[in-house]
């Protein structure tokens, strides 16, 4: 599936969206460890937030590193072999991954979880404030 580039002559300085695009084309092919994304509305003393959820069973906190690098949120797993066990059937891998998360500009991580194999990052999305600014046209003669 291929898009038309952003080259309209009405979108003037988006060449870091087409970049950012084109980033998360070609990392959307893996599909380990599987995701969700979920909204939280916005509470009385809470902005709306969103939630990523990753299926990391089997991973324990310390093999699990979330870092912001730019503006990607990163998730990355290492699990290392256990040469003491001795496995009859090995349906399980010791698999390591890394799952970008692409972000808006001004969005705040708030913090992870893991719980029950799942981790939970939470994202709060900032209010935008309306910015209406008049520009003075200069008369030259």
């Amino acid at each position: 599936m291929s898009r038309p580039p952003l080259n309209s002559p009405f979108l003037l300085g988006f060449d870091e969206i087409e970049r950012a695009l084109d980033r998360v084309a070609r990392t959307a092919s893996d599909g380990y460890p599987p995701y969700n994304i979920e909204r939280i509305p916005r509470a009385e003393s809470a902005p709306e937030r969103l939630r990523i959820t990753l299926a990391v069973a089997g991973f324990t906190s310390d093999q699990l590193d979330v870092s912001l690098e730019e503006n990607q949120l990163v998730v990355r797993g290492r699990q290392t072999e256990d040469r003491e066990r001795h496995f009859l059937h090995r349906g399980i891998a010791a698999r390591q991954f890394q799952r970008a998360f692409l972000l808006a500009e001004g969005m705040q991580v708030l913090g992870a979880d893991l719980v029950n194999g799942l981790l939970s990052i939470d994202l709060a999305r900032p209010e935008q404030a309306r910015v209406i600014k008049k520009i003075e046209i200069a008369v030259r003669d």
